[in-house]
């Protein structure tokens, strides 16, 4: 394949003098132009490797032992061997090998030749159609919805090839808001799992010391990255009151302007985006921290999320819900648990997509009545748990969507865990004069009172 090689060679010659060009001689007309065919020819090149990278990785296969191609030139993986050939990041080469293996063509056992496993998404990245971005995104979803039960080998042809034709003429992020709806109508009881899945990557990362500052690094959930979102956009605003300003800034940024005799005092917020955002979440952390125990944060509002489900998936509690500001799609139970929560306003919407109705505030509880089931319940009713009531959701024991009240008799006590567990089926709850009631479906035949101690003695 020397040819391929010299072809290459020219190429890479000829793209070195179009890196040297000076753009600032460009006209406007030629510089778009520029920007066009430096893209399509980066598509090409991008696709090539990450072909090259996928055939080295299946030439390094672990049962090849010490004739692999990685351990030929001693790495035990292939990620490792073009990791050193190419100089990039192990993460970037993980994306190459990922998308050439779906777009390769494979060998048998017998050496007869298949297909590639997306044969549309193959024949676009290798004509520069469309890009690894959007390739990879297609791939991906697809993947996911592969399991559902819409997912037809028909369907999922109809939903690459109809994928790769938006991917031809629009942006990766559209194609990747539009591979989530197929995504979606593939595998129409997927978002439960995924959501499961996703709450298992979560994570917080405290990074060393270097120079006085460390690096966190969060990996949130839709519903987490919404809320802190939502806080973020509250107090960034333009033209907003500066909020968790220093004093040191405040100094920085003051000063006097003279209108006649007279002196103004002039304050101007100078920090940056960032650093307005760091400010911000370390002002709410410090709240949090902060905060007595009578207050809960479920009543504290740090910023407003709107949530849009249907009013038959809420109701079921099957399908998916959409957090403002948020791409990847949340099943509609956890929709149903946020409810029960303050930062959520909700909006529930018709078969035909028409508004029903949005959510009031008088589905939070008070302070005072937090207390009441405070004393009431004495932490979470949950079965054997010991979770303190500054751990605890307020739960509407007849859902607030469902015409439940907000009051003492409709509410119980909480943590997230058993929140979320009542809310999957796992044990039952109900209000019998005030007081809760619980059932476990596989363990307990009866109703028996939850709390401790405050709730024994109920006559049922």
């Amino acid at each position: 394949m020397t040819e391929t090689l010299e072809l290459l060679q020219q190429a890479t010659n000829l793209l070195a003098v179009v890196s040297c060009a000076d753009r600032s001689l460009f006209s406007d007309d030629d510089l778009c132009a520029l920007l066009a065919a430096e893209e399509a020819a980066g598509r090409l090149i991008d696709g090539a490797r990450a072909q090259t990278a996928a055939e080295v990785d299946e030439r390094s296969r672990c049962e090849l032992g010490s004739g692999g191609l990685s351990m030929k030139h001693g790495h035990r993986k292939a990620v490792h061997f073009i990791e050193q050939v190419t100089r990039v990041s192990q993460a970037e080469v993980c994306r190459r090998i990922r998308l050439g293996s779906a777009i390769r063509s494979r060998t048998t056992f017998d050496g007869a030749m298949l297909a590639a496993a997306h044969p549309s998404v193959a024949s676009a990245v290798a004509d520069g159609s469309i890009g690894v971005e959007a390739a990879a995104t297609i791939v991906r979803c697809l993947a996911q919805a592969s399991r559902g039960s819409d997912a037809s080998p028909d369907r999922l042809d109809a939903a690459e090839a109809s994928l790769v034709a938006t991917a031809q003429n629009s942006s990766a992020d559209l194609v990747a808001g539009v591979a989530r709806l197929w995504r979606e109508a593939l595998d129409p009881d997927g978002a439960e799992p995924r959501h499961e899945e996703i709450l298992q990557r979560r994570g917080l990362t405290l990074g060393r010391e270097r120079n006085g500052i460390s690096d966190i690094h969060i990996k949130a959930d839709a519903q987490t990255r919404a809320l802190v979102q939502a806080a973020l956009a509250d107090s960034t605003v333009p033209g907003a009151v500066p909020r968790f300003m220093s004093e040191e800034d405040r100094i920085r940024g003051t000063e006097f302007i003279k209108v006649g005799s007279d002196e103004i005092e002039v304050t101007t917020d100078t920090r940056t985006r960032e650093q307005k955002q760091f400010d911000i979440f370390v002002g709410v952390f410090l709240a949090g921290v902060r905060a007595t125990h009578s207050d809960d944060a479920s009543v504290r509002t740090t910023g407003s999320v709107t949530a849009v489900v249907t009013l038959r998936e809420l109701a079921d509690g099957v399908g998916v819900g959409w957090l403002d500001g948020v791409l990847e799609p949340i099943p509609a139970s956890v929709v149903r648990e946020m409810v029960c929560d303050a930062g959520l306003r909700l909006t529930v919407l018709g078969d035909a997509g028409e508004p029903l109705y949005q959510g009031r505030r008088e589905r939070l509880f008070t302070a005072a009545q937090r207390r009441a089931l405070s004393v009431r319940d004495g932490g979470c009713v949950g079965p054997g748990c010991t979770a303190p009531p500054s751990w605890c959701h307020a739960h509407h024991a007849i859902p607030w969507f469902e015409g439940g009240l907000t009051n003492v008799d409709n509410g119980v006590l909480l943590c997230p865990a058993h929140h979320h567990a009542l809310h999957s089926g796992a044990f039952e709850l109900k209000m019998v004069r005030g007081k809760p009631l619980l059932r476990m479906p596989f363990a307990w035949a009866e109703w028996i009172p939850a709390g401790r101690t405050r709730a024994l003695g109920l006559a049922a």
